[in-house]
């Protein structure tokens, strides 16, 4: 089992900058973790993911913007993010993949297992 929980989220306005943090605990191994995000109405979007290896992948609604990272040695996930704009504006969740092991290209919400409790993140114009 994996337990995820995030912080850092609240209100900004546009063009501003907010940081959130994801403490993972539990069989961590090297699973992809991933960003997901979710608007009222919309599917759940993966914004950014990283492969247990570090290896990084974004949505191109964020690139430039965001900022994926990991410390597998503190159990922690980051998302840097911004230049933040009113459509970024969403419930943003942290995930862990299936694969104990994994250094592919995961982007599909169906590929994690694990998720946090989500933090909300409101952008103002």
């Amino acid at each position: 089992q994996v337990h995820l929980v995030e912080s850092g989220g609240g209100s900004v306005q546009a063009g501003g900058s907010l940081s959130l943090s994801c403490a993972v605990s539990g069989r961590t191994y090297r699973r992809c973790m991933g960003w997901f995000r979710q608007s009222p109405g919309e599917e759940r979007e993966a914004v950014a993911t990283i492969t247990g290896y570090g290896v990084e992948t974004y949505a191109d609604s964020v690139k430039g913007r965001f900022a994926i990272s990991r410390d597998n040695a503190k159990n922690l996930l980051y998302l840097q993010m911004n230049s933040l704009k009113p459509e970024d504006t969403a419930m943003y969740y942290c995930a862990a993949g299936k694969i104990l092991y994994c250094n592919g290209d995961y982007r599909n919400a169906a590929d994690y297992s694990y998720w946090g409790q989500g933090t909300q993140v409101t952008v103002s114009s």
